[in-house]
């Protein structure tokens, strides 16, 4: 006995050798896997209806599947980076050369406040023009330096983009295939109750499903209807714009509002009224319900989880994993508080009786 319990041991240290190992042989390419895996789970569906129409042939089924898939997030995904790195770039050149200063639209602002608003600035040592000015346009020049690097950065790396990109659709297609067998294997081996195993399962592909939905749908929209209305307002750069609404309305407290208000703000300061009020109308009413429609909806609703449960993972998990962690973040949170609802009760029955 205890040469078998040394067995058991070695057994186990080597399977978690070769899986950290295994680990981080992906871990060059765990962005491609992570959202392959994401855009399986998100399709799966869609590919059990295909493959109930032709049964005798998954691999077709797959493959009409990652057509699909290609033809509704990723090529309209492409058109957008490839339409943000243009818009990037032409507004860094801008702001470079001068063309854009915004240091002179704080002073506009400034000078047109009324007398009393002034006066208060001057007490809180606000109205500081030249410094405010040389501050703001140091941030403006680094901050569009910043995007048109990242932007840039896509082209520049195309080689690896390419690599990743085709390991992400490699991958796609045998998890749409062979997913099912896969997870059953991987359900086989979790040494679980079989309740237990399904339980998390279920909750873990909800919470992936509403996450990603919920979060891209809102962030989609509130992109799409800021970038519009920056397009009717003759706004320079309306993608760029968007493109930053949607990423900022994934932080649930932050929102599109830090981009669009300012703009709102800088109209109605220098006389373009109607600008003015057509552009926090428009915020207010239709981009601002858009997130607090759409999001208890999509998100809260399908996870089950508090709003505060929502907010403080999706931010952690971005300020942990990047851009990646609003899946990661509300993940890790529904697997958390699914695994101690299922301890709770094991507890309560293991305990003994007095």
């Amino acid at each position: 006995m205890p040469h078998q319990h040394l067995q058991d041991k070695a057994f186990l240290l080597l399977l978690t050798v070769v899986t950290i190992a295994f680990g981080a042989i992906l871990w060059q390419f765990h962005g491609a896997v992570f959202w392959g895996v994401i855009l399986a789970i998100l399709f799966a569906p869609l590919h059990r209806k295909l493959l109930r129409k032709m049964p005798r042939r998954p691999t077709l089924a797959a493959l009409c599947t990652l057509g699909l898939c290609l033809v509704v997030v990723i090529l309209p995904m492409a058109a957008i980076t490839v339409s943000l790195v243009q818009e990037a770039t032409a507004i860094y050149e801008r702001v470079r050369s001068g063309q854009i200063n915004f240091g002179l639209y704080l002073q506009q602002v400034i000078a047109a406040l009324p007398a009393w608003a002034v006066n208060l600035l001057d007490r809180l040592q606000l109205t500081s023009v030249s410094e405010l000015q040389q501050k703001l346009s140091s941030f403006a020049v680094q901050a569009s330096q910043f995007v048109a690097t990242q932007a840039l950065s896509i082209g520049q790396n195309t080689l690896e983009f390419i690599v990743s990109f085709g390991i992400m659709l490699y991958l796609l297609f045998f998890l749409l295939r062979d997913g099912a067998s896969l997870a059953k294997r991987i359900g086989q081996a979790t040494p679980l109750e079989e309740a237990h195993k399904r339980q998390l399962v279920g909750k873990f592909t909800t919470v992936i499903r509403a996450t990603v939905k919920g979060n891209i749908v809102v962030a989609a929209s509130q992109g799409a209807l800021g970038g519009m209305i920056f397009w009717i307002l003759g706004i320079q750069g309306p993608v760029l714009w968007g493109v930053l609404m949607a990423f900022l309305s994934l932080l649930p407290a932050v929102g599109a509002g830090l981009i669009w208000v300012p703009v709102a703000i800088y109209f109605l300061a220098t006389g373009a009224v109607w600008q003015g009020v057509v552009l926090t109308a428009f915020g207010v009413f239709v981009i601002g319900l858009v997130d607090n429609i759409l999001r208890p909806v999509l998100v809260g609703k399908d996870t089950k989880m508090p709003d505060y449960i929502v907010l403080i993972s999706t931010l952690g998990g971005m300020a942990l994993f990047g851009l990646t962690g609003f899946v990661i973040g509300p993940v890790i949170a529904a697997l958390f508080m699914a695994s101690w609802d299922l301890f709770a009760p094991s507890a309560e029955t293991d305990a003994p009786t007095q």
